[in-house]
């Protein structure tokens, strides 16, 4: 094999021009001397289940809901992307936490559709923040609505948290790095049979005929109490005449002359409401001074992290709307529901390019860490999880510190029938198959952000992963996420951490175990006895 494939080579700066360069076993040997002493170990499992033993669940109510969507954030994600964070850091990575580490409590999700094993982006929003489970590609309508199907999403609408919160009072906002259109942010607002319908222009002739409108038009003409909406995506809301602000050469994609945009801020007349899509029109937004706030950033979705430098016009990151858009919500003495999606660990994985991905982790997490620590989580229910997973994986005995974007070392572990390198990561499948052989990564910077990482099965798109995945949580009743669940069950758990929709009425009366089951709690037994009556009046007839 070739030399250049031994070792496993990180940088490191010990001040102003003494760079370093020094393998992955050294650096190991040198910061972490202390792990190869037993007492070290035993030491921090001790403080581990001290701190368990000290927890004590939170059981008043939710004043402020927060949920953290990492988009494709599956557990292989989240392990990658602390070592990346902890890499970028000059340490080796795997002792690493990112912030949803930290949050004391955690569980599992199932992630399935109901007619997919393995799941898209809008049955699983549907299911997080509607709370029942739905078909492949429809956002917001339940189970009783297949992918196509018009007349039935007209019927078959799944109420979400976002609008419970808005019913109770509180303030509401979505932030995104995807088009604010895209199928996870949908969820929260619009109902619609494919996810694809995100302007008039993609929503059939037939389906208008019956009624069904655009993502778009939902968004502006539906809700028009969305506090803040912060994303990509103007192309979806301006028309085939308009030239796009940023872009000369691009123009809307909405064909029935509508600008959503200009509708929008109409419709706040009055209201101190303002429309953005710069950076610098951003930054001076005063949040004390604003009650609405929309912010298009993109004709499409926002720029990766690591290319946002290129963007002509800036764009802010995640952490800088996340905390604007606190900012604005917290003015509400009711609180607040906020959506935060990490948009682009999914798109990063779709392409197969890594870097992007989990780039786009260790951004996400600062959003996460921006709201624990502006935010009372004696109030608020942070939440943060994924809709889903990738093909995505990493392995090969690799030793400790190696770079999570470079190649496996050489070792008698890692025998390879080509005899050529591998990389740390790779994809099951998608775009970085060649079928005529395995490329020779000898001398690639596989650390680009541009490079495609290598897969087993050739596709034109890397797809969805069908494992569960995990769930994060810290605030008022968080203890619930505990073991295995329902995907629903996290949308559930929102409603009821601050009494929203079908737990209104009877949540404060049932806050501490062990909850008795009485008139207290219609919510379970309000749906038993109507079965048992219909049962028994069949019985009857019969």
């Amino acid at each position: 094999m070739s030399a250049k494939w031994r070792g496993a080579w990180v940088r490191r700066t010990d001040g102003p021009g003494k760079e370093i360069v020094f393998s992955a076993n050294s650096m190991l040997g040198e910061a972490n001397y202390e792990e190869k002493q037993p007492q070290y170990w035993n030491d921090l499992a001790w403080r581990d289940i001290q701190d368990v033993l000290n927890l004590q669940p939170k059981t008043g109510v939710a004043k402020n809901l927060v949920l953290f969507l990492g988009d494709g954030m599956g557990v292989s994600t989240v392990t990658a992307g602390r070592i990346l964070k902890g890499q970028l850091a000059g340490r080796t990575g795997e002792e690493e936490l990112l912030e949803m580490d930290k949050l004391p409590y955690s569980a599992l999700v199932k992630t399935y559709n109901i007619d997919r094993q393995t799941a898209d982006s809008a049955g699983t929003a549907t299911a997080y923040q509607c709370g029942v489970k739905a078909n492949y590609k429809t956002v917001g309508v339940d189970g009783t609505v297949t992918l196509g199907d018009c007349a039935a999403s007209l019927i078959g609408k799944a109420k979400s948290v976002l609008e419970h919160a808005h019913d109770a009072g509180k303030s509401t906002g979505i932030v995104a790095t995807a088009r604010i259109t895209h199928a996870s942010p949908a969820a929260a607002y619009a109902y619609a049979a494919n996810r694809v319908w995100e302007h008039d222009g993609m929503v059939p002739t037939e389906a208008k005929a019956l009624g069904c409108s655009d993502i778009a038009l939902q968004l502006v003409q539906d809700n028009p109490f969305i506090n803040v909406l912060l994303g990509g995506g103007r192309a979806y809301l301006t028309n085939t005449n308009q030239t796009d602000p940023e872009y000369p050469d691009q123009k809307g994609f909405r064909t029935d002359g509508r600008d959503l945009i200009q509708e929008w801020t109409d419709g706040k007349a009055g209201s101190a409401a303002q429309y953005v899509w710069r950076k610098a029109e951003f930054d001076r937004v005063d949040p004390a001074e604003t009650d609405y706030l929309m912010g298009l950033f993109e004709p499409d979705h926002m720029q990766y992290t690591l290319d946002a430098k290129n963007d002509p016009a800036g764009e802010p990151s995640i952490a800088e709307m996340t905390t604007k858009a606190i900012q604005i919500l917290s003015k509400n003495p009711k609180g607040f529901f906020l959506l935060v999606e990490g948009s682009k660990i999914d798109l990063g994985h779709h392409a197969s390019k890594a870097a992007h991905a989990l780039n786009e982790v260790v951004t996400f997490n600062d959003a996460i860490a921006v709201a624990k620590d502006m935010l009372d989580l004696d109030e608020t229910l942070i939440t943060v999880t994924a809709d889903h997973s990738h093909t995505f994986s990493f392995g090969g005995y690799a030793p400790r510190g190696t770079p999570i974007l470079g190649l496996v070392p050489e070792s008698d572990e890692n025998v390879v029938l080509d005899n050529m390198p591998f990389t740390n990561v790779m994809y099951g499948n998608g775009p970085g198959f060649r079928l005529e052989g395995r490329q020779n990564l000898t001398g690639v910077n596989t650390a680009d952000k541009e490079y495609i990482q290598q897969s087993a099965i050739p596709m034109k798109s890397e797809s969805h992963g069908g494992e569960d995945v995990s769930v994060f949580a810290d605030g008022p009743m968080a203890h619930l996420f505990r073991g295995l669940h329902e995907q629903v069950y996290v949308a559930h758990v929102m409603k009821y951490a601050a009494c929203l929709g079908e737990y209104a009425a009877t949540c404060r009366t049932c806050r501490t175990h062990p909850c008795t089951a009485s008139a207290a709690d219609k919510h379970t037994w309000t749906g038993f006895t109507l079965v048992a009556t219909l049962l028994l009046l069949k019985t009857i007839i019969n």
